[in-house]
């Protein structure tokens, strides 16, 4: 059976939704944005967004702005806080809470063991190994 020529062209609009969020992470994103830029519904591209890529717009964009604090703890040279505001999170709270929720340890934790851990691995390697996922 085809593929419905509705649902290709919805395909389509998420992709560029994503696209975006890579792009955009640290801008502040909301779904009822990113849904007018797609032309639906906020809740209708929550659905469909969370149906193709397996979570929805915003647990997708913290996953990227975690991977991106992730990188910028490692470096060492910011604070906590720094990288909370560089990642685009306006709350030190609950940009915590989502790191620990992703990671498995709150980000000054994540930050001391990266420094001790970050002379054995290349950045690339490194960037691999340590990729949130989300559970």
């Amino acid at each position: 059976m085809p593929p419905n020529p509705d649902d290709l062209r919805d395909l389509v609009l998420l992709r560029r939704v994503r696209d975006r969020i890579d792009r955009e992470y640290a801008a502040p994103l909301d779904v009822e944005e990113l849904a007018r830029g797609a032309h639906m519904s906020p809740g209708h591209l929550s659905r469909k967004f969370k149906a193709a890529f397996g979570e929805s717009p915003y647990s997708y964009l913290m996953t990227r702005r975690i991977e991106r604090a992730m990188t910028l703890l490692r470096r060492g040279d910011l604070s906590v806080t720094e990288v909370c505001l560089a990642v685009g999170c306006a709350s030190l709270g609950t940009f915590s809470t989502r790191f620990t929720e992703l990671v498995g340890m709150p980000p000054s934790v994540y930050r001391a063991r990266a420094e001790h851990d970050a002379a054995a691995l290349i950045p690339c390697v490194a960037k691999q190994v340590t990729r949130p996922i989300r559970r």
